[in-house]
């Protein structure tokens, strides 16, 4: 003989009101566990809950009658008419979109451009860093980044369903249609625009659209087109630190180039490196890299080597130019010739062991460079004057023999030596009349000159 509390009796009749098509009974085994199979998942769920929290233990079996089990008892889902909520479905599903969203934006790549970006920042603040400010810019950075990321994956959905590295993305592989991600890549797109705007200045928000549209609209066709798109890549991968710096000083400046410059050059062997092992994955998918044309892999090679000398020049001038000390020009230095050897291995010995040690090699250089950049930095004197007196800031006129305001100790000295009056000039990288793929070389200009 069974029994059941008045409240499942009530909770029962609800549920019988509710889902007319389903029918229910008593178990008369009490030892059998409640269960509850209605065709309205989420309403029987809620029901469910209810059952259970109010029988005082007394078990009972609500079964579906007439329906296949198949659909009775199908799990919760976006594409289901009849399902069951639980939190198992629930957990599945966001692990599902966040696996996707992580590998539509590359996550890895977008994280390493916020490194970047926030090293320029910290490198364009005064002597106080600004860390609520540091922490906006890096996350608006993240949003575009993965923004243009996943615009790279939506443009480029049938060359990647051609090759082995990329066939399993969430496009190629139809875990997430098209229109779900162009959504996705354009909402954060435009949000992280929007907070960079807010939260920092439009100079930092101007730098990341123009770096998104590039990236989304330039490079990416591009890639199919002719071998120059490493070139314009390179270009990409230099704002970020350049949308740092301005972020956290409210302009850009000379000094403010150094690192984006060690950005562009690093790029270079580092993907002529990767282009040189993937060659025949990108020739698969119909993308133009320079060494799908070189097939002895020597000018490939060549490429690398010179834009790792490009590097040498860097650490002097950020010592020079007052925005480090002089130990970052040594280990700057060492650092670099390190990379230039393995480039020079991989030009004697084009082998994918020599390539791939070179590929290794920059991938040691950048986090090493920019913490060796940020450990020897010295405060952005310009901005800290800029922070402490505001109301000069109109007025403030840089002439040869004299400099306002706080400056370092070194550059006084050298305005001292200029007895001329002509406004000292740091030494400047121009571009050289070269034909690509040379790019330019630094040339140092006197300041008597």
């Amino acid at each position: 003989m069974w029994r059941t509390s008045s409240s499942s009796r009530l909770s029962l009749n609800l549920l019988s009101r509710t889902n007319p098509i389903s029918h229910t009974y008593f178990s008369p085994n009490p030892n059998l566990s409640s269960s509850i199979l209605a065709v309205d998942g989420i309403r029987g769920g809620l029901f469910l809950s209810h059952l259970q929290s109010t029988s005082a233990g007394i078990s009972s079996s609500v079964e579906t009658v007439g329906l296949g089990k198949s659909e009775s008892v199908r799990a919760f889902g976006f594409n289901s008419s009849a399902s069951v909520l639980n939190a198992r479905d629930v957990a599945e599903a966001i692990r599902h979109y966040g696996r996707c969203y992580s590998e539509l934006s590359k996550a890895r790549l977008s994280m390493l451009v916020v490194a970047t970006s926030g090293a320029g920042f910290v490198l364009g603040s005064g002597g106080i860093i600004d860390f609520a400010g540091l922490c906006w810019t890096c996350a608006g950075t993240m949003m575009v980044a993965a923004s243009a990321n996943s615009l790279n994956q939506v443009f480029e959905i049938n060359n990647d369903a051609k090759m082995k590295r990329t066939r399993h993305r969430p496009l190629p592989s139809g875990r997430l249609s098209v229109r779900h991600a162009a959504v996705w890549a354009s909402s954060i797109g435009v949000a992280g625009t929007a907070l960079l705007a807010w939260k920092a200045n439009v100079l930092a928000a101007g730098l990341a659209a123009s770096n998104l549209a590039l990236y989304a609209f330039v490079y990416t066709p591009l890639k199919q087109i002719h071998p120059v798109n490493t070139w314009v890549g390179a270009v990409v991968g230099a704002i970020p630190p350049l949308l740092g710096w301005a972020a956290a000083s409210g302009q850009v400046s000379l000094n403010g180039m150094i690192l984006p410059a060690a950005l562009y050059f690093w790029q270079i062997p580092h993907f002529m490196a990767l282009a040189y092992l993937c060659r025949n994955d990108y020739a698969a998918g119909g993308f133009r890299m320079f060494s799908l044309a070189d097939a002895s892999g020597q000018r490939t090679a060549l490429v690398a080597l010179r834009n790792c000398l490009y590097l040498l020049p860097l650490g002097f001038l950020a010592y020079d130019w007052g925005v480090t000390s002089e130990w970052f020009c040594i280990e700057s230095t060492v650092l670099t010739l390190s990379m230039s050897a393995a480039a020079l291995s991989f030009y004697h010995d084009r082998t994918t062991k020599s390539a791939r040690r070179m590929f290794h090699a920059s991938l040691l250089y950048l986090p090493v460079f920019m913490a060796g950049f940020l450990l020897h930095r010295l405060p952005n004197t310009q901005q800290e004057f800029m922070m402490n007196d505001p109301d000069k800031l109109a007025g403030h006129q840089i002439s040869g023999t004299e400099l306002q305001g706080s400056e370092n100790s070194s550059y006084q000295n050298k305005q001292r030596k200029n007895p001329s009056g002509t406004q000292a000039r740091p030494p400047v990288a121009y571009a050289s009349i070269a034909p690509f793929p040379f790019l330019p070389a630094p040339v140092y200009i006197s300041s008597n000159s």
